[in-house]
């Protein structure tokens, strides 16, 4: 584990709290995000993917370099890229939540983010530069928690590794 610095702060774990509720909160969005698709079939079973993947193409959502990918490979394998996206983000949920393999499920999380981004926060050819941005705030901030839990420790607290530490600690 890392020295923590000095600091005029009482108290040194802060951060590392700061660090977990952040983790756990995206964790209960991602499992809200996948339970549904998973314990339900509309969106993989029935036709919920394709809509929102035609909705992308259709709306100019998509990144030019990334239309041609969802019209090729997308939409002819939706079906199990649509069980992937469900169980997916329902597994992301479950690590972040709990604190378990939280850089695997980090890194998945970040490729998931970028690949929604670029498939569907396009703002335009024509737009400055700051609406980039602007559309893609519902991905871009979660890849930035991604990023962070990544390069961070945000499983020091308040996870199933660090209780099994403590117990192993306490025994």
């Amino acid at each position: 584990m890392p020295e923590l610095l000095a600091s005029a702060d009482p108290n040194p774990y802060l951060n590392s709290r700061a660090l977990a509720v952040l983790r756990i909160g995206v964790g209960i969005f991602f499992r809200i995000f996948g339970e549904y698709k998973v314990f339900g079939t509309q969106f993989t079973l029935h036709g919920g993917f394709q809509f929102w993947i035609n909705r992308f193409l259709e709306q100019g959502g998509a990144y030019p370099f990334m239309a041609p990918v969802l019209r090729g490979f997308v939409l002819p394998h939706a079906t199990p890229i649509a069980f992937l996206v469900a169980y997916g983000e329902f597994a992301i949920g479950l690590a972040l939540t709990f604190g378990i393999l939280v850089r695997p499920a980090s890194a998945g999380g970040l490729t998931f983010m970028l690949t929604m981004l670029f498939s569907s926060d396009y703002p335009g050819a024509s737009a400055p530069v700051w609406q980039y941005f602007g559309a893609s705030l519902s991905h871009s901030v979660f890849a930035l928690c991604f990023l962070v839990f990544l390069l961070g420790g945000s499983a020091q607290l308040w996870s199933v590794p660090a209780a099994r530490a403590q117990h192993r600690k306490h025994q």
